[in-house]
Protein backbone atom coordinates (compact mmCIF):
# COMPACT_ATOMS: atom_id res chain seq x y z
CA UNK A 1 0.00 0.00 0.00
CA UNK A 2 1.52 3.52 -1.03
CA UNK A 3 0.75 6.10 1.63
CA UNK A 4 2.13 9.66 1.81
CA UNK A 5 5.03 10.91 3.99
CA UNK A 6 2.99 12.29 6.32
CA UNK A 7 0.34 9.63 6.95
CA UNK A 8 -1.70 9.73 8.72
CA UNK A 9 -2.35 13.56 8.10
CA UNK A 10 -3.87 15.34 5.17
CA UNK A 11 -0.80 17.45 4.74
CA UNK A 12 2.82 17.52 5.83
CA UNK A 13 2.08 20.92 7.31
CA UNK A 14 -1.18 19.76 9.34
CA UNK A 15 1.36 17.27 10.73
CA UNK A 16 3.95 19.73 11.78
CA UNK A 17 0.84 21.92 13.55
CA UNK A 18 -0.25 18.84 15.40
CA UNK A 19 2.60 17.84 16.78
CA UNK A 20 3.97 21.10 17.98
CA UNK A 21 0.26 21.17 19.86
CA UNK A 22 0.99 18.04 21.47
CA UNK A 23 4.62 19.39 22.23
CA UNK A 24 2.90 22.36 23.80
CA UNK A 25 0.56 20.05 25.52
CA UNK A 26 2.61 17.59 27.12
CA UNK A 27 4.54 20.13 28.39
CA UNK A 28 1.80 20.77 30.25
CA UNK A 29 -0.08 17.65 31.47
CA UNK A 30 2.75 14.98 31.42
CA UNK A 31 3.48 15.16 35.32
CA UNK A 32 6.90 12.88 35.36
CA UNK A 33 10.20 12.90 33.67
CA UNK A 34 10.39 10.09 31.27
CA UNK A 35 12.81 9.43 27.94
CA UNK A 36 11.11 10.12 24.57
CA UNK A 37 12.39 6.54 22.33
CA UNK A 38 11.49 6.27 18.66
CA UNK A 39 11.24 2.31 18.14
CA UNK A 40 11.63 0.94 14.80
CA UNK A 41 9.12 -2.31 14.00
CA UNK A 42 8.53 -3.48 9.91
CA UNK A 43 5.14 -1.37 10.23
CA UNK A 44 6.97 2.23 11.15
CA UNK A 45 8.32 3.72 14.01
CA UNK A 46 6.42 3.50 17.47
CA UNK A 47 7.06 6.99 19.82
CA UNK A 48 6.66 5.65 23.60
CA UNK A 49 7.38 7.41 26.55
CA UNK A 50 9.34 5.87 29.16
CA UNK A 51 9.04 6.74 32.94
CA UNK A 52 9.69 4.51 36.57
CA UNK A 53 12.37 2.82 38.12
CA UNK A 54 15.10 0.64 35.60
CA UNK A 55 14.53 -2.61 37.41
CA UNK A 56 10.94 -2.15 38.12
CA UNK A 57 8.19 -4.43 36.34
CA UNK A 58 7.34 -3.36 32.86
CA UNK A 59 4.01 -1.59 32.62
CA UNK A 60 2.89 -1.48 28.87
CA UNK A 61 0.14 1.30 28.43
CA UNK A 62 -2.03 1.67 24.72
CA UNK A 63 -4.71 4.56 24.75
CA UNK A 64 -8.18 4.83 23.62
CA UNK A 65 -8.69 5.73 19.99
CA UNK A 66 -8.69 9.82 18.68
CA UNK A 67 -5.82 10.08 21.58
CA UNK A 68 -2.23 9.47 22.33
CA UNK A 69 0.08 8.39 24.70
CA UNK A 70 -0.95 11.99 27.06
CA UNK A 71 -4.12 10.14 27.97
CA UNK A 72 -2.00 8.55 30.73
CA UNK A 73 -1.28 11.47 32.30
CA UNK A 74 -3.33 11.72 35.17
CA UNK A 75 -2.36 8.35 35.68
CA UNK A 76 1.42 7.60 35.32
CA UNK A 77 2.92 9.27 37.88
CA UNK A 78 1.36 6.65 40.41
CA UNK A 79 1.73 3.88 37.81
CA UNK A 80 5.43 4.95 37.13
CA UNK A 81 6.31 4.59 41.38
CA UNK A 82 6.44 0.87 41.27
CA UNK A 83 6.36 0.37 37.46
CA UNK A 84 8.47 0.85 34.27
CA UNK A 85 5.90 2.25 32.25
CA UNK A 86 5.93 2.05 28.84
CA UNK A 87 2.94 4.84 27.52
CA UNK A 88 2.81 3.88 23.74
CA UNK A 89 1.86 6.02 20.48
CA UNK A 90 -0.41 3.80 18.82
CA UNK A 91 0.85 3.34 15.31
CA UNK A 92 -1.39 4.77 12.45
CA UNK A 93 -3.22 7.35 15.11
CA UNK A 94 -2.41 10.38 15.53
CA UNK A 95 0.76 11.47 17.31
CA UNK A 96 4.49 10.86 16.67
CA UNK A 97 4.59 7.42 15.73
CA UNK A 98 4.94 6.81 12.49
CA UNK A 99 3.65 4.36 9.42
CA UNK A 100 5.25 2.19 6.47
CA UNK A 101 2.58 -0.14 6.70
CA UNK A 102 -0.53 0.81 7.90
CA UNK A 103 -2.54 -1.63 9.81
CA UNK A 104 -5.28 -3.25 8.42
CA UNK A 105 -6.25 -5.75 10.47
CA UNK A 106 -6.35 -6.73 14.59
CA UNK A 107 -3.40 -8.88 13.78
CA UNK A 108 -1.12 -6.42 12.12
CA UNK A 109 -1.51 -4.53 15.67
CA UNK A 110 -0.85 -7.80 17.42
CA UNK A 111 2.54 -7.99 15.10
CA UNK A 112 3.14 -4.47 15.99
CA UNK A 113 3.41 -5.01 19.45
CA UNK A 114 4.92 -8.39 19.00
CA UNK A 115 7.78 -6.21 17.27
CA UNK A 116 7.60 -2.91 19.70
CA UNK A 117 8.36 -5.33 22.58
CA UNK A 118 10.87 -6.90 21.38
CA UNK A 119 12.48 -3.63 20.48
CA UNK A 120 12.05 -2.34 23.64
CA UNK A 121 13.93 -5.92 25.02
CA UNK A 122 10.56 -6.57 27.14
CA UNK A 123 10.55 -10.37 27.76
CA UNK A 124 8.14 -12.42 28.83
CA UNK A 125 5.70 -10.96 31.87
CA UNK A 126 4.79 -8.03 30.47
CA UNK A 127 1.92 -5.95 32.11
CA UNK A 128 -0.59 -4.62 29.75
CA UNK A 129 -2.93 -2.01 30.05
CA UNK A 130 -5.29 -0.36 27.35
CA UNK A 131 -8.08 2.32 27.91
CA UNK A 132 -11.10 1.83 25.66
CA UNK A 133 -9.61 0.88 22.11
CA UNK A 134 -6.47 -0.39 23.94
CA UNK A 135 -8.76 -1.99 26.25
CA UNK A 136 -10.15 -3.87 23.51
CA UNK A 137 -6.17 -4.68 21.91
CA UNK A 138 -5.14 -5.47 25.46
CA UNK A 139 -7.56 -8.32 25.62
CA UNK A 140 -6.77 -9.68 21.74
CA UNK A 141 -3.16 -9.71 22.71
CA UNK A 142 -3.70 -11.46 25.99
CA UNK A 143 -5.69 -13.89 23.73
CA UNK A 144 -3.51 -14.76 21.16
CA UNK A 145 -0.41 -14.84 23.03
CA UNK A 146 -0.83 -15.23 26.74
CA UNK A 147 2.33 -16.41 27.59
CA UNK A 148 4.53 -12.99 26.90
CA UNK A 149 2.37 -11.16 29.59
CA UNK A 150 1.92 -11.05 33.18
CA UNK A 151 -1.09 -9.45 33.84
CA UNK A 152 -3.61 -7.53 31.97
CA UNK A 153 -5.41 -4.67 32.49
CA UNK A 154 -8.80 -3.76 30.79
CA UNK A 155 -10.06 -0.24 31.39
CA UNK A 156 -14.01 -0.07 29.36
CA UNK A 157 -12.72 -1.75 26.28
CA UNK A 158 -14.30 -1.06 22.96
CA UNK A 159 -16.76 -4.43 22.45
CA UNK A 160 -14.83 -6.95 23.94
CA UNK A 161 -17.36 -7.66 26.43
CA UNK A 162 -20.54 -6.06 25.38
CA UNK A 163 -21.49 -4.67 21.51
CA UNK A 164 -21.69 -1.05 21.81
CA UNK A 165 -25.24 0.89 22.12
CA UNK A 166 -26.72 2.19 19.56
CA UNK A 167 -27.00 5.32 20.87
CA UNK A 168 -23.03 5.28 21.35
CA UNK A 169 -22.69 4.42 17.43
CA UNK A 170 -25.28 6.69 16.67
CA UNK A 171 -23.46 9.60 18.56
CA UNK A 172 -20.05 8.76 16.72
CA UNK A 173 -21.44 9.03 13.46
CA UNK A 174 -22.37 12.33 14.25
CA UNK A 175 -18.45 13.13 14.93
CA UNK A 176 -18.40 12.37 11.29
CA UNK A 177 -20.97 14.09 9.96
CA UNK A 178 -20.90 17.57 12.16
CA UNK A 179 -18.11 17.36 13.55
CA UNK A 180 -18.33 20.87 15.45
CA UNK A 181 -21.27 19.97 17.56
CA UNK A 182 -20.96 15.96 17.08
CA UNK A 183 -17.78 15.55 18.86
CA UNK A 184 -18.49 17.90 22.33
CA UNK A 185 -22.03 16.51 22.36
CA UNK A 186 -20.47 13.03 22.54
CA UNK A 187 -17.60 14.01 25.29
CA UNK A 188 -20.01 15.78 27.18
CA UNK A 189 -21.88 12.40 27.04
CA UNK A 190 -19.42 10.03 27.86
CA UNK A 191 -17.42 12.22 30.49
CA UNK A 192 -20.10 13.53 32.23
CA UNK A 193 -18.46 13.31 35.78
CA UNK A 194 -15.57 14.85 34.15
CA UNK A 195 -17.50 18.03 32.87
CA UNK A 196 -18.56 18.62 36.60
CA UNK A 197 -15.39 17.79 38.33
CA UNK A 198 -13.21 19.76 35.78
CA UNK A 199 -14.59 22.02 32.72
CA UNK A 200 -11.45 23.50 31.65
CA UNK A 201 -10.13 19.79 31.48
CA UNK A 202 -12.97 18.92 29.30
CA UNK A 203 -13.22 21.49 27.15
CA UNK A 204 -9.41 20.96 26.45
CA UNK A 205 -10.37 17.37 25.49
CA UNK A 206 -12.92 18.42 23.10
CA UNK A 207 -10.32 21.07 21.51
CA UNK A 208 -7.99 17.73 21.19
CA UNK A 209 -10.73 15.88 19.62
CA UNK A 210 -11.90 18.41 17.25
CA UNK A 211 -8.21 18.99 16.18
CA UNK A 212 -8.02 15.19 15.36
CA UNK A 213 -10.98 15.12 13.38
CA UNK A 214 -9.71 18.03 11.27
CA UNK A 215 -6.22 16.35 10.77
CA UNK A 216 -6.32 12.74 9.91
CA UNK A 217 -6.97 11.14 6.86
CA UNK A 218 -9.55 8.85 6.24
CA UNK A 219 -8.28 5.56 6.97
CA UNK A 220 -9.32 2.31 8.14
CA UNK A 221 -9.72 1.29 11.65
CA UNK A 222 -9.55 -2.24 12.11
CA UNK A 223 -12.82 -2.98 14.92
CA UNK A 224 -11.76 -5.51 17.58
CA UNK A 225 -14.94 -8.12 18.15
CA UNK A 226 -16.53 -9.12 20.79
CA UNK A 227 -14.90 -12.25 22.92
CA UNK A 228 -16.75 -15.14 22.62
CA UNK A 229 -18.20 -17.14 25.96
CA UNK A 230 -15.35 -19.74 24.70
CA UNK A 231 -12.40 -17.22 24.49
CA UNK A 232 -13.37 -15.37 27.84
CA UNK A 233 -13.85 -18.77 29.64
CA UNK A 234 -10.11 -19.86 27.86
CA UNK A 235 -8.20 -16.57 29.09
CA UNK A 236 -5.61 -17.60 30.99
CA UNK A 237 -3.75 -14.12 31.37
CA UNK A 238 -4.78 -12.78 34.79
CA UNK A 239 -6.89 -9.99 33.92
CA UNK A 240 -8.66 -7.00 36.06
CA UNK A 241 -11.93 -5.18 34.06
CA UNK A 242 -12.78 -1.76 35.02
CA UNK A 243 -15.60 0.03 34.07
CA UNK A 244 -17.63 3.16 35.73
CA UNK A 245 -20.67 2.83 36.75
CA UNK A 246 -21.89 6.05 34.31
CA UNK A 247 -20.31 3.46 31.71
CA UNK A 248 -22.59 5.16 28.86
CA UNK A 249 -21.17 3.17 25.23
CA UNK A 250 -22.60 -0.26 27.16
CA UNK A 251 -23.95 -1.28 30.43
CA UNK A 252 -21.35 -1.72 33.29
CA UNK A 253 -23.68 -3.80 35.11
CA UNK A 254 -24.23 -6.49 32.42
CA UNK A 255 -20.71 -6.46 31.59
CA UNK A 256 -19.59 -7.51 34.82
CA UNK A 257 -22.66 -10.06 35.00
CA UNK A 258 -21.38 -11.73 31.27
CA UNK A 259 -17.76 -12.00 32.57
CA UNK A 260 -19.34 -13.62 36.00
CA UNK A 261 -20.71 -16.22 34.03
CA UNK A 262 -18.56 -17.09 31.13
CA UNK A 263 -14.66 -15.86 33.16
CA UNK A 264 -14.48 -15.82 36.61
CA UNK A 265 -11.20 -15.57 36.34
CA UNK A 266 -11.42 -12.19 35.40
CA UNK A 267 -11.86 -9.97 38.54
CA UNK A 268 -13.96 -7.20 37.89
CA UNK A 269 -14.85 -3.73 39.60
CA UNK A 270 -17.24 -0.70 38.93
CA UNK A 271 -15.78 2.48 39.91
CA UNK A 272 -18.28 4.95 41.40
CA UNK A 273 -18.34 7.66 39.99
CA UNK A 274 -17.18 7.46 36.34
CA UNK A 275 -18.17 7.05 33.14
CA UNK A 276 -16.04 6.44 30.36
CA UNK A 277 -13.59 9.37 31.36
CA UNK A 278 -12.79 6.81 34.46
CA UNK A 279 -8.94 6.96 34.17
CA UNK A 280 -9.10 11.32 34.29
CA UNK A 281 -12.28 11.57 36.86
CA UNK A 282 -11.57 8.63 39.17
CA UNK A 283 -7.55 8.60 38.27
CA UNK A 284 -6.76 8.37 42.18
CA UNK A 285 -9.00 5.31 42.69
CA UNK A 286 -8.21 3.97 39.25
CA UNK A 287 -4.64 4.37 39.86
CA UNK A 288 -4.53 2.41 43.38
CA UNK A 289 -6.68 -0.45 41.98
CA UNK A 290 -4.35 -1.00 39.15
CA UNK A 291 -1.63 -1.16 41.56
CA UNK A 292 -2.57 -3.40 43.97
CA UNK A 293 -3.66 -6.39 41.25
CA UNK A 294 -0.18 -5.91 39.80
CA UNK A 295 1.64 -6.22 42.64
CA UNK A 296 3.67 -9.44 42.77
CA UNK A 297 2.63 -11.14 46.60
CA UNK A 298 1.27 -14.82 45.99
CA UNK A 299 -1.85 -15.55 47.74
CA UNK A 300 -2.62 -11.40 48.74
CA UNK A 301 -5.99 -10.73 48.73
CA UNK A 302 -7.68 -8.01 46.87
CA UNK A 303 -9.04 -5.43 48.67
CA UNK A 304 -9.95 -1.67 47.08
CA UNK A 305 -8.44 1.43 49.19
CA UNK A 306 -10.90 1.99 52.12
CA UNK A 307 -11.09 5.42 51.34
CA UNK A 308 -12.08 4.80 47.27
CA UNK A 309 -14.64 2.18 47.73
CA UNK A 310 -15.33 0.32 44.48
CA UNK A 311 -18.57 -1.74 44.08
CA UNK A 312 -18.76 -5.03 42.75
CA UNK A 313 -21.23 -6.74 41.74
CA UNK A 314 -22.28 -10.73 43.35
CA UNK A 315 -21.23 -13.76 41.84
Amino acid sequence: MSISAWYPYRSAEVRDSVLAFYDSLAARVWPVASEERMVPTSQGRTFVRISGPTGAPPLVLLHGAGATSLMWSPNVRALSEECRTFAVDQIGEIGRSTCIRPPQTIDDLLAWLNELFDALELADGINLAGMSYGGALTAQYALHFPKRLNKAVLLAPGNTVLRLRAEAIVRLALCVIARKSGVPALVRWMFADLARQDPKRLDSIIEELLIVMQSLQRRKVPIPPVLTDAEWAGLSVPTLFLVGDHETIYSPDKAVRRLKRVAPQVRTRIVPGAGHDLTFAQAETVNRTILEFLRPEPGAAFHPAPDHRLSQLPR
